[in-house]
């Protein structure tokens, strides 16, 4: 094949381009000039063809293009996004500035607005002749009709798919996969429900309004987050800062909204401020915090809901605006103050902070893993498969200690989202070199407190949910590029545990919510990735410091095989160490295990409140199935998928859901490239809980009750990818069959019943395709 050089290459875009004119011209001769307001304002639609094209969109379209990472930037998850249409710049990906950002209901708000930021239209643009032919939509969707059985396709899956992403200039030439890409054709009925919409010219009708009562609770809480004091505008940066990707509601059937910043106060139509972080200058002298309805449909990789009542607005006036809390002046907007929460809100008390982090961890936590940016890509690599959390207990004495301690430590808590979305590379190194002298002056400040109150640390540091909050301990789970959290100590106790203050709680969340930018250059995505590092290493370190002396050094050797000479003098450095002995009585050679066994009977009455996953008991055949399968470990373990949907139908008819979740074993994870080379697959589990769990499904089992046990024993034996193959094709329901659809609304609505407030579509970019 001949070598293409710059011209070309140069060459082949001229002609390209040239064609590209000659098909815009014909568009233009046969249909008229486009125009990209067509779609700017609401318009009647008398046939209701929008409804019923809309619930083909958020039953089929929206799971797989939604938020950032849809192909081609193209959100078909709402009218919005569709009329936005599709671009082919990839939102993740390593680049050498910053890019502009492009983030629906924000950086733009009309069809033309859009074009000049580089998005072509999916929809016809042009006369209501051209409303089929004209439509990039219409097209890909009669491509993937011709077909009737899906094209093979070399992509695992359709995230692994290069996105060619064709113009209406260039659907001629495309000769890829219709839509939906490497799953089955849409049923007739609901290709016919979209061509019906087109043909009827796209109409769009204004959103259905929010009951009255709906919208009366949210200017009541409009008012309560615009106070005029000092110390309620220095509250509401806060809470505004740390709920600013939420879905809050309120009670009763959840309508959710979205809080901004806007120039307008309360009563008049929001003038959003829109800016990369939700710290940055705003440029207005007063800033208005507004609730805006979310009109477009829920994914479950951001949907992460908060609920605002009665309960909540008093331990905000508690916590933030009692008579002992003054703010003499509010704080300035500039980067390095406004990048640095210990900065920022030091007027606000410490103790409130961490409660109103910590009563909703879960949330928390839900925020690194989704945040705004979909999926947190930049922290999974960062974290083991699964591990605990627990919290220190912000009523403990050594929670007075923090408090003074942290008023002096603020310059040793900066954060790379100081060096902008535009940083160098080796940022990190100033800030590592920060964070390692605040460890090393934390441990050696706390040994000193302990020891002069003659208190050596016990499990009473740990917060127990006062005794009723499921939020005291969480299992986080990563799937590759993916991750869940949920309440409760899952499983058998894990490789690693974190125990997790309010200074490390509030790093990682300005280091992966507020302070991240998915747009950011590859300095920013590189500083943030290997700060995490640190803030892991300190989780971690915070745990070991409850075990014996004697054994911690064998438990962090353990965690960090193989690792390099530098994380290893890091890990076993004053940093990381705490000088005083535990003051638990420990009773086996396996403190660690022992520890965690512990933490679980300390938390135990809160945790014993989470809410369950499912609704109803399983049959007996079916928990000893699932108990079979969640006790299944090592390289057979391997071959699985990272994420699965089983569906187990009981003898009763009745079909129940479950999530099996495979853990890869690695040798550490402290390196930022060659993961496969740290996997230790013999080491691998698999975690299996009732209910659905996690945002992006590799593959969908359906098996009979009676057949789990046999289906474990099956997976047990494999040996090899072709085993894999061969329990797939007997169990699973792969991307070419043709009870797909079917088994996908069966999980959607699962998830609708296992949760009203939290149901929301999965996506299947990560689907294995077959």
């Amino acid at each position: 094949m001949p070598v293409k050089t710059p011209l070309t290459l140069l060459s082949v875009g001229l002609i390209l381009a040239g064609c590209a004119a000659i098909v815009r011209n014909q568009l233009d001769s046969s249909y008229g000039p486009a125009d990209p307001q067509r779609y700017a304002s609401p318009t009647p639609d008398p046939g209701n063809t929008w409804q019923s094209a809309q619930q083909v969109f958020d039953r089929r379209c929206a799971l797989c293009h939604a938020c950032y990472d849809a192909p081609c930037q193209l959100n078909l998850a709402s009218f919005e996004g569709i009329a936005r249409g599709e671009n082919k710049t990839n939102v993740y990906a390593a680049r050498l500035l910053a890019a502009e950002p492009t983030r629906l209901f924000i950086d733009a708000h009309s069809p033309a607005e859009w074009r000049k930021k580089g998005f072509s239209p999916v929809l016809n643009e042009r006369g209501p002749e051209g409303d089929l032919e004209g439509s990039v939509l219409y097209r890909m969707l009669r491509l993937k009709g011709k077909e009737r059985s899906p094209k093979p396709t070399p992509a695992a899956t359709a995230a692994d798919a290069a996105a060619s992403c064709p113009t209406i200039e260039e659907i001629d030439r495309y000769s890829g996969e219709g839509m939906p890409y490497g799953l089955p054709p849409l049923p007739d009925g609901e290709i016919e429900a979209i061509t019906g919409w087109l043909k009827a010219g796209s109409p769009h009708p204004a959103p259905a309004p929010f009951p009255p009562a709906t919208m009366q609770e949210a200017e009541r809480w409009e008012k309560f987050f615009n106070g005029d004091s000092l110390e309620a505008r220095l509250m509401t940066r806060y809470i505004y800062e740390h709920l600013f990707f939420a879905h809050l509601y309120f009670r009763g059937e959840p309508r959710f909204f979205e809080m901004v910043r806007s120039k307008t106060p309360p009563g008049e139509p929001v003038d959003l401020i829109a800016t990369r972080r939700p710290y940055d200058d705003p440029g207005v002298a007063r800033v208005y915090y507004r609730l805006r309805p979310v009109h477009e449909t829920l994914v479950a990789k951001t949907h992460t809901p908060y609920r605002l009542d009665d309960v909540k607005l008093e331990k905000f006036r508690r916590w933030f605006l009692a008579d002992s809390v003054k703010v003499a002046a509010l704080p300035s907007y500039d980067r390095e103050t406004a990048s640095n929460p210990f900065i920022t809100f030091r007027d606000l008390p410490l103790r409130s902070r961490y409660r109103f982090m910590l009563e909703e961890s879960h949330f928390t936590i839900a925020g690194f893993l989704k945040g705004p940016v979909c999926r947190g890509q930049v922290a999974l690599s960062v974290i083991d498969d699964r591990f605990w959390v627990v919290f220190a207990d912000p009523d403990s004495p050594a929670f007075e200690r923090d408090a003074e301690f942290l008023a002096h430590q603020a310059d040793y808590l900066k954060l790379p989202a100081e060096s902008g979305s535009n940083a160098f590379a080796l940022d990190w190194l100033g800030y590592g070199r920060t964070q390692k002298k605040f460890l090393e002056i934390k441990f050696e400040y706390y040994a000193k407190a302990f020891a002069k109150a003659e208190t050596p640390p016990t499990l009473d540091l740990l917060w127990d949910g006062d005794r009723s909050n499921p939020n005291a301990g969480l299992t986080i789970f990563r799937h590759f590029d993916q991750g869940s959290v949920v309440q409760g100590l899952v499983g058998a106790p894990p490789k690693t545990a974190w125990i997790i203050g309010y200074s490390l709680l509030e790093r990682i969340h300005y280091l992966l919510v507020a302070g991240f930018d998915v747009y950011g250059n590859l300095g920013h995505q590189l500083n943030t990735r290997i700060y995490m590092d640190f803030l892991r290493m300190e989780g971690e370190a915070n745990f070991v410091a409850l075990l014996p002396i004697a054994s911690r050094k064998a438990v962090r050797d353990y965690w960090y095989r193989g690792a390099r000479s530098e994380v290893q003098d890091y890990i076993d450095g004053d940093a990381t160490h705490f000088p005083l002995e535990t003051g638990i009585a420990y009773k086996t050679a396996d403190p660690a295990h022992e520890l965690m066994r512990m933490m679980q009977a300390r938390l135990a009455p809160a945790l014993g409140q989470k809410a369950p996953l499912a609704r109803g008991e399983s049959s007996p055949a079916t928990r000893a199935g699932i108990a079979r399968l969640g006790a299944l470990h090592g390289r057979s373990v391997s071959f699985l998928p990272q994420l699965t949907y089983l569906i187990v139908r009981e003898q009763s008819g009745e079909e129940r859901t479950f999530t099996l979740l495979h853990n890869n074993g690695h040798s550490n994870i402290s390196h930022l490239f060659d993961e496969e080379a740290r996997r230790l697959p013999d080491e691998d589990t698999l975690t299996a809980m009732e209910g659905l769990v996690g945002a992006y499904p590799n593959a969908f089992y359906r098996i009979g009750s009676a057949d789990l046990t046999a289906f474990a024993d099956e997976i047990a034996g494999m040996k090899s990818p072709a085993d894999y193959s061969k329990l797939a094709a007997r169990y699973s329901v792969g991307s070419s069959d043709p009870e797909f659809w079917a088994v996908s609304d069966h999980v959607i609505q699962a998830m609708a019943r296992q949760s009203p407030v939290d149901a929301a579509l999965p996506d299947y970019g990560r689907f294995r395709l077959q």
